[in-house]
């Protein structure tokens, strides 16, 4: 892959909005649980930022479409620091309340998928088609560690400083995302119809699902990842009860168990480029999704917590290759000015699969702790062989390689 300057400039830039993800992963609940005593609306903050971005997620990709995506990232970036710091502000001053934070928590949902989608959408314009592999590995990568190893503890010092430390920490960390995405090449959004006013948001919305629909490959593609996020969640919904009641880990133990997993997945930023290389999408994929079916049977049969730690950190592996594939699959088969919607079209499938696993997964832990763990493993399976069924001819690009240049 080249390294080019721009694709530097992005890499830099999702780096410091994953810092604040995680960040927010461990200050923003905490600040919920300051504010109530109340289960539900500490757990409510989550629910709402899930269905938010699930109900945003088409009209967010016709508009990463339509838009210059430099600017996109740029303004969402800002926009969400401001946002926070807003909400720094308020808890500083003795003004933050409930409704502020879920307020906040609706805008940060808007923007993280504006942000998101943007930044997927502008990679193949920053790299060589061939080089997409490793920019994602190593966007992925990153993420892991920010969001999985700096973000949280980093988090939980400075929330011990001061309540509004790690909010305004995550505010000046989205504002410099956005001010170092400046640095990005400017693009030109889709040209608007020759004849009459533009299509309206709902019309080109269901242009991408319609291409997503008719296309083997990414369709497959969307489909997978619905079934894989449904995987998910079935176990990992209820995984802090499967370890204290079948690993006997205390709070410490589970944060341990956690951080190993997440081993797992910077191993598999670094073996994405190198086995699709040589065994190819459809194989890699393939393979991916097997590790993560037979990684779940292994957890659901065992008790040990070490065994534990080395079959997570095996099934972060599985979900990082087989998102990496998939990423760099979808950006070099679909058309430059669809990837905005048929990303999010995509993305609305995930979503949903995360929601229904969730809720499988608490509902068929009532009949065993180990049952949503076997569940996953047999959706994993199912999964597994989808890909070897659909994603033949997966290596041929349909698209020519791009010049070079602004999206």
């Amino acid at each position: 892959m080249r390294s080019t300057s721009p694709f530097r400039v992005l890499w830099g830039a999702n780096a410091l909005s994953n810092l604040a993800d995680g960040l927010v992963f461990v200050s923003l609940p905490l600040v919920a649980a300051g504010l109530t005593d109340d289960p539900r609306l500490v757990a409510g903050l989550a629910t709402t930022y899930a269905l938010v971005r699930l109900v945003v997620a088409l009209p967010v990709g016709v508009h990463v479409d339509r838009l210059d995506r430099r600017t996109l990232l740029v303004v969402a970036n800002a926009l969400r620091g401001v946002a926070v710091l807003g909400l720094a502000v308020s808890l500083h001053t003795g003004a933050g309340s409930l409704v502020v934070l879920y307020g906040v928590m609706a805008v940060v949902g808007v923007l993280e998928s504006a942000a998101d989608g943007a930044a997927v959408a502008v990679l193949p314009s920053l790299v060589p088609r061939g080089g997409l592999d490793r920019a994602n590995a190593r966007i992925a990568g990153t993420q892991l560690v920010a969001d999985e190893f700096v973000g949280p503890p980093l988090g939980g010092i400075l929330f011990a400083l001061a309540v509004a430390a790690p909010v305004a920490a995550t505010g000046g960390l989205w504002l410099a995302a956005g001010a170092l995405a400046l640095a990005l090449p400017r693009g030109s959004p889709a040209a608007p119809p020759a004849h009459g006013p533009r299509a309206s948001v709902v019309r080109e919305a269901a242009e991408g699902v319609r291409w997503l629909a008719r296309h083997r490959v990414v369709g497959a593609l969307a489909l997978l990842g619905g079934l894989a996020s449904a995987g998910y969640m079935l176990p990992f919904s209820v995984l802090v009860l499967f370890a204290r009641e079948r690993l006997g880990l205390d709070a410490a133990g589970y944060g341990v168990l956690l951080a190993a997993s997440a081993l797992g997945g910077l191993a598999g930023s670094a073996l994405a480029a190198p086995l699709r290389s040589r065994l190819g999408s459809r194989w890699t994929i393939t393979a991916a999704l097997a590790l993560g079916c037979a990684s779940l049977a292994g957890l659901a049969v065992t008790r040990d917590p070490v065994v534990a730690g080395i079959l997570l950190a095996l099934y972060i592996l599985h979900a990082v290759v087989w998102g990496i594939c998939a990423a760099s699959l979808r950006q070099r088969r679909v058309p430059d000015a669809l990837l905005g919607r048929v990303g999010a079209a995509g993305r609305v499938l995930s979503l949903l699969g995360l929601a229904v696993g969730s809720a499988l997964g608490g509902a068929a832990a009532t009949a065993g702790i180990a049952v949503p763990t076997v569940a996953g493993a047999a959706v994993f399976a199912a999964c597994a062989v989808v890909a070897v069924v659909t994603l033949r001819g997966s290596d041929a690009d349909a698209l020519p390689e791009p010049p070079p240049g602004p999206v």
